[in-house]
């Protein structure tokens, strides 16, 4: 067993509680926050690939039926798991960095927010027990919903409250239908219940079966700020500070491909499956796009691009070829960075001017270039244009879709694309080229020196990821292989 891959849980945890215990010494946990930060990211990279089993107990095999069955809560490290838990790792760091330097006095709540939904969502991440996965998706639900009404900004606490309320529903929902399936396989680790479901020992065809999918599926959609639930998601991002945004969106897509996988080992074989996913995923497209084409609000605005980004993922999921699939998970990876470099510069346009009207915001380009150049990177990489990342991604989901025989799909994935593009220049040129309003006062002339760092790392990794995918696509497509 690798005795890091629990560590990467741990630590986080751990780091989240110690903040909380001693929250009256502001030096002490802003030094123990900025050390695991920096830890965070490091040790997945330095983790070997392989299982871990809590308490010891190895998997048992059954010579009667052939099977094995693991008694214990396992975790599977994989590329795709230090892929994305590396990803959240850095990206935590970014966010702790830019909060200890913009404030004197740390909160130690807030931090203990921080950390304890990265813990969550590494967690459901590793962990290949469907019970285990809801725990933690459940302390995720409650961190977010912290991090939030922790947010100095007005109504958060309502946004807050209404997230944790259609929570109390999604997840209550979610864990029925764990019951019901932990009724039709007597099982909740996934890797056995996908053994007894492609071994016909579980009828695909059942009801009871048919119902959990039904269930976990809502739960999913809830999880990953899918149609019905696009307007709360985008609404908890526009609420949160910009730093804390970029780390929500980036749980939510964690979240999202992580018990996506879920349910694709388990449903795959139902073409149901697919189809509920695909016709969700589309949904998704369409309205994000649309409604922030009516957005003046630019926290919103880029909430909704965030929400119809999340369609393209799940078109990758739903075709469930190995090419569409590992296009989804790069895409996944790209909008996890994209997105919090667009959060974390649209931060720092509020902390120049006090502003979120595009109305009432014009001539920043004067005031603020370097932001301004890695904020249009961010945006066109969002919207596909080459050679960035986005533009890979979204690439290699047109050529999954078309040798899937859907052109059609494929059209409609090119021109949300198109729709984004204008989307982000309408944006971009409101605020950074039209002149300035006499109304509008440049309250700092200077953007928090962290929160550029954090912009040219994210900038950084956009451009290599666009200009050599392959670094990430050949581990992706052997990892999916693996599953298939």
């Amino acid at each position: 067993m690798n005795e890091l891959i629990p560590l990467m849980v741990i630590v986080p945890m751990m780091c989240a509680l110690i903040i909380s215990l001693f929250s009256k010494f502001n030096k002490t946990i802003k030094y123990l926050a900025f050390v695991v930060a920096i830890a965070l990211p490091i040790i997945p990279l330095i983790s070997n690939y392989g299982l871990h089993f809590f308490g010891g107990y190895e998997p048992l095999f059954d010579t009667l039926t052939n099977t094995v069955y693991h008694p214990a809560i396992t975790y599977s490290f994989d590329f795709i798991q230090q892929l994305f838990i590396a990803a959240v790792g850095l990206l935590t760091f970014l966010v702790v960095f830019i909060y200890l330097t913009k404030y004197k006095q740390a909160s130690g709540p807030y931090l203990f927010l921080l950390f304890m939904g990265t813990a969550s969502v590494t967690a459901i991440l590793l962990t290949d027990d469907i019970f285990h996965m809801f725990v933690f998706f459940e302390i995720l639900a409650l961190t977010q919903v912290g991090i939030v009404a922790a947010s100095s900004i007005e109504y958060s606490y309502e946004m807050a409250l209404k997230y944790m309320l259609l929570g109390c529903i999604g997840s209550s929902i979610m864990l029925l239908g764990i019951g019901f399936l932990l009724a039709i396989t007597g099982n909740v680790n996934i890797t056995d219940i996908v053994s007894l479901v492609d071994g016909g020992l579980v009828d695909a065809t059942s009801p009871v079966f048919l119902l959990s999918l039904a269930l976990i599926f809502f739960g999913w959609l809830y999880a990953s700020g899918l149609p019905p639930f696009h307007t709360i998601k985008s609404g908890i991002y526009s609420k949160a500070e910009p730093h804390g945004a970029a780390l929500l969106q980036s749980f939510t897509v964690v979240s999202m491909i992580s018990i996506g996988l879920i349910l694709f080992r388990i449903y795959h074989s139902l073409p149901i499956f697919e189809v509920l996913v695909l016709f969700f995923s589309i949904f998704a497209m369409i309205l994000g796009v649309s409604l922030a084409l009516t957005q003046t609000d630019f926290r919103r605005m880029i909430g909704f691009l965030a929400v119809g980004e999340l369609g393209f993922i799940g078109l990758g999921f739903g075709l469930g070829t190995q090419l569409s699939i590992t296009a989804g998970l790069f895409q996944a990876l790209n909008e996890l960075i994209f997105t919090a470099l667009l959060f974390i510069g649209f931060g720092a346009i509020v902390h120049a001017t006090n502003e979120i009207d595009t109305r009432k915001i014009g001539g920043l380009f004067a005031f603020h270039p370097k932001i301004g150049i890695m904020l249009l990177i961010g945006g066109l990489a969002m919207a596909g244009v080459p050679p960035l990342s986005g533009f890979q991604s979204k690439l290699m989901i047109v050529q999954a879709i078309l040798n899937a025989g859907y052109p059609e799909l494929a059209i409609l994935a090119i021109m949300v694309s198109i729709a984004t593009f204008v989307v982000f220049v309408k944006t971009f040129y409101a605020m950074f080229l039209r002149p300035r309003p006499n109304s509008l006062k440049i309250v700092d002339k200077e953007v928090p020196k962290a929160m550029v760092f954090a912009m040219g790392i994210l900038l950084i990794l956009v451009i290599v990821f666009g200009l050599y995918p392959y670094i990430i696509t050949v581990g992706i497509t052997k990892y999916v292989g693996g599953i298939l």
